[in-house]
């Protein structure tokens, strides 16, 4: 990284503007560990042949009723930190109001490329539409939930054209996603060298993996949301893929006082916006 941040970079790395954040991310390993402990689930299931293609399923509380369909969660940390081990505890609320959430992880930068992450998320989620039944849940209903990074992934996979990679996937292959301070147009990420330094993405490579530059494939719907702290490139990024993608893309919810962190624990609150509507879209 330069030793003065880019303008790029305070628009768009939390850690160089938000404080606090090394102990919001030891509180999630923390409840995270004790959702891996108390939860019913499957630890380390493979949806793919390399190491990291490994992902924790958490089923739905038979006490809800009927499972109401999987969650696929894809954590951030800018395709190059975090492991799902540190975020289990999503499944904690959501396990309690009777869905199937799986926790993927993928290999990260600059051991790969982001192409190379999207790709495995679509083995993640095309195993799961196939496999999801298995654990209690029901055929065919996925959705995928992402946060940061992972928001940009969960819209990757709406981009997706799913028969062209396998003929036995439906084009709706994902029924809807939520992203959750995602982001759409990777050329902002190439002038910001605190995190392009080990993402390593070019002004050519970027184009193939920007849901921004390429159009919805299925018509499943896109909801987003942002923390109303959120810092200044995110708010930029949710107006472009709402004008990219029209109709397909829903109104922003809004996290009142949170930032690009703190924002995804409102997953933990059956009451916040952002919860309701999580279960909201797993309804449509």
């Amino acid at each position: 990284m330069s030793k003065m941040p880019t303008k790029n970079d305070l628009l768009y790395n939390p850690r160089l503007t938000v404080s606090g954040v090394p102990d919001i991310v030891m509180r999630w390993q923390k409840e995270s560990a004790r959702a891996r402990g108390a939860l019913p689930g499957y630890l380390d299931v493979p949806y793919g042949s390399s190491g990291a293609n490994r992902m924790d399923i958490f089923r739905a509380s038979p006490a809800a009723g009927a499972c109401r369909g999987t969650v696929m969660f894809i954590h951030g940390g800018y395709w190059r930190a975090f492991g799902k081990q540190d975020f289990s505890f999503i499944a904690t609320e959501l396990t309690r109001a009777g869905v199937t959430v799986a926790v993927p992880d993928y290999s990260l930068c600059p051991q790969v490329t982001v192409r190379d992450i999207v790709m495995q998320m679509v083995q993640a989620g095309a195993w799961l539409y196939r496999n999801a039944s298995n654990f209690g849940a029901p055929a065919g209903r996925v959705h995928i939930v992402g946060h940061s990074a992972g928001g940009h992934l969960a819209a990757m996979l709406l981009a997706c054209l799913w028969p062209r990679y396998s003929a036995d996937l439906p084009v709706r292959t994902i029924l809807g996603a939520m992203s959750i301070s995602g982001i759409y147009d990777l050329s902002a990420i190439v002038g910001a060298p605190s995190i392009n330094d080990d993402v390593r993405l070019t002004a050519q490579s970027c184009v193939e993996v920007s849901p921004g530059l390429l159009p919805p494939a299925s018509g499943a719907i896109l909801h987003t949301a942002l923390g109303s702290q959120e810092i200044g490139g995110f708010a930029v990024q949710d107006k472009l893929i709402r004008k990219r993608w029209g109709r397909v893309v829903r109104d922003p919810i809004t996290s009142p006082e949170d930032n690009h962190f703190t924002v995804l624990d409102r997953l933990l609150e059956p009451s916040s916006r952002l919860f309701e509507a999580t279960l909201a879209m797993l309804d449509d």
